[in-house]
Parts: C-alpha cells; sequence; structure tokens
C-alpha cells in the first residue's frame, strides 16, 4: 500500500492534542509542517488514521484529508496559468482514483494572502474536467482536496481524494457554517445545531427537554425549532422571545436548586454551562436519574489551559459512571471546550 501524507485540521490551542491523537492511532506519524494556525501537514498515512477513527472518531482532530500529489506553484498572477498546473495535477494523480458511480465534490481552502484565485474558482476547474462521476456538492460520497499555502517557505498545493466518511467532516477543513438567520438568541445556537448534526441526534417531536443553565435561551430556542417542549433553568433572565413562547417552563433558580424540587423526566438534558467540567460532569451524574430510559445529553466540557487531559480524562471517569459516552468531539463552534454526546446507562 502506498503511503501517503495527511493534512489534519483542529483548533489552533490544541493542536498538542491533536497530534498526541494522531500518535496514539499512528505511533510513527509526525508532524512534518504547520501550513496556518490549526492545519498541520503530517508524516502519516491517511488509510491508517482514517481506519482507526472509523472505530472511534477522535476529539480534538477535526478534519482529516489525504495528499496523493503535491506541486510546488510559481509566483505568479496569471490565473490561467495557476488553473492549468492544478488542472494537470488533478487529472495525473486524482481523476483515475475517483470512483464512476459515485457523486464527488472538491473542496479548496488557501492559505496564502492575495492568492490571485478563489476556492470556487478552483472548485469549478477540476470539477469540470471529471469525466464520469457525478457532481454533488452536498451530499458528496468522495472528495477532492485542494489545500494551498506554505510549508518551508514554499508555495505549495496539496491534493488528494478520498471518501467523505474518512475525512471526519463533510465540511472543507470541518468548518461547519450555519447561515446566520434573524430571530438567532445568541451565537451558542450553533454549538448545539452542529452537535446534533456530527452525533446524529434525532430529538423527539414533542418530548420533553431540559435545558440547564439556559440563558439567554439559545439552546432553548433551538430545541424549540424541533418541537420540543423545553423547562429551561438559570437564576439569569431569558431573552423576551423565549420568555414568551408558551412551549417553555422557565424555572428562575440554580441547577442545584431545580434537581432538589422533584422535577419531571426528560428526553433529552443539555447543558452548556459555564463551570469547572468536573463539577459539570457530577451535576450531570445527578441529573441521570432524570432521563427516560432512552433518554441523551448533550453537554459542553470548559477545559482549563493547562492540565487539560487530566482534567478531561477525570471528567469522562465520572461521566461514566451514570452514561456511555456515545460522542466527544471539540467541534468547529467549540473553544477552549468539548462537546459530548451521553446516553443513560
Amino acid at each position: 500500500m502506498t503511503q501517503t501524507q495527511t493534512i489534519l485540521t483542529c483548533s489552533p490551542d490544541s493542536d498538542d492534542l491533536a497530534l498526541r491523537e494522531v500518535r496514539r492511532a499512528v505511533p510513527a506519524g509526525s508532524l512534518n509542517a504547520e501550513i496556518a494556525d490549526g492545519v498541520l501537514l503530517l508524516e502519516a498515512d491517511f488509510e491508517s488514521l482514517a481506519t482507526v477513527w472509523r472505530a472511534k472518531a477522535p476529539i480534538f482532530v477535526r478534519h482529516i484529508c489525504p495528499v496523493h500529489t503535491k506541486l510546488a506553484l510559481p509566483a505568479t498572477d496569471d490565473e490561467e496559468t495557476l488553473l492549468i498546473l492544478l488542472r494537470s495535477a488533478c487529472e495525473d494523480a486524482l481523476v483515475p482514483r475517483l470512483l464512476d458511480d459515485q457523486p464527488f465534490s472538491v473542496q479548496t481552502r488557501l492559505f496564502v494572502d492575495d492568492f490571485p484565485l478563489k476556492p470556487f474558482d478552483i472548485n469549478g476547474a477540476l470539477a469540470d474536467i471529471v469525466p464520469n462521476a457525478p457532481l454533488d456538492v452536498r451530499q458528496p460520497a468522495q472528495i477532492i482536496s485542494v489545500v494551498v499555502g506554505r510549508a518551508h517557505s514554499t508555495l505549495t498545493a496539496w491534493l488528494g481524494i478520498s471518501a467523505a466518511a474518512d475525512n471526519l467532516s463533510d465540511w472543507a477543513g470541518g468548518a461547519r457554517r450555519f447561515a446566520r438567520e434573524q430571530g438567532r438568541i445568541s451565537r451558542s445556537e450553533f454549538k448545539l445545531l452542529e452537535a446534533l448534526e456530527v452525533f446524529g441526534v434525532q430529538v423527539a417531536a414533542r418530548g420533553y427537554a431540559l435545558d440547564l443553565g439556559a440563558a439567554p435561551g439559545g439552546w432553548t430556542h433551538v430545541l424549540r425549532e424541533r418541537g420540543m417542549y423545553v423547562t429551561a433553568v438559570d437564576p439569569a433572565a431569558l431573552d423576551a422571545r423565549v420568555l414568551n413562547d408558551s412551549g417553555v417552563r422557565y424555572k428562575r433558580m440554580t441547577a442545584e436548586a431545580y434537581l432538589r424540587a422533584e422535577p419531571d423526566t426528560f428526553d433529552l438534558i443539555v447543558n452548556d454551562m459555564r463551570m469547572d467540567a468536573r463539577d459539570s460532569a457530577r451535576l450531570m451524574n445527578d441529573y441521570a436519574r432524570l432521563l427516560k430510559r432512552d433518554g441523551a445529553a448533550i453537554m459542553t466540557l470548559k477545559l482549563p489551559e493547562t492540565g487539560r487531559i487530566g482534567v478531561l480524562d477525570h471528567t469522562l471517569d465520572l461521566l461514566e459512571r451514570a452514561y456511555h459516552i456515545a460522542g466527544a468531539r471539540q467541534l468547529f463552534h467549540n473553544r477552549s471546550e468539548i462537546t459530548l454526546y451521553l446516553k443513560r446507562r
């Protein structure tokens, strides 16, 4: 089997933890160059990484793509010259690897200031030379990845092709972006939207959800959009748009006080509270008894700047007393935190 290099994407503050996951999956894996903040070129075989992570996704690595060919690019503003070079490289090294009966997409990421081409230009030019496979940018089964940047001072394009399922995210670089629609309560909504999508969570329409630390109401708003009735718990005030929703029951108190009040049972519990990850885990363990037998929970863990692995391992150990950890990822909309998907034991 031909070995390939791999390009990895992660949060810039978590590159050390992402590399730790690489070495656990492929002990011989190493860093070749940093293309940009949170974008790393690895001496690690893509298929070997993908095989390990198909069984269990990493936490801190957001996206990977293979390097099947690379070319040094000239310092020129001539767009056609650059497109000819990229088309030729794609035609020689990638098109023969495409499966004709599976839809494909081209994903381009540029990490060079003032590069004359835009991702759209490259995507269109490369898609045009694929003879048989159907183009489907929404649900591709295979992806041509193009990354343009500098490694060791050389302007370079790295190109590869892979099954979409092996890239860890369908989105280029794992950058899942949502439309900034009117009516959003807060940016935190995007965290829950991404978690529901990544973990494949099917919320129960007309089911019952509990939102701990709900203010100002972003996560409650997302769950209401999906038809759930929500009990929102927080001593702080909710946004009026949520407060006036007849499907929301507002409990202006702490999560600890609500637990002592012998409350109801729920299909889903969510928790985005800003507190020590271990304390949040203990609280969630106490709340596990309020989940229905097939209930689930989604929570974020705020990690400290130092000692993150120790805190994370301790927190996961605590949660496993009451839950099966069905998913754990540092998502695109996470910052110094990770999101967990929990199923009641």
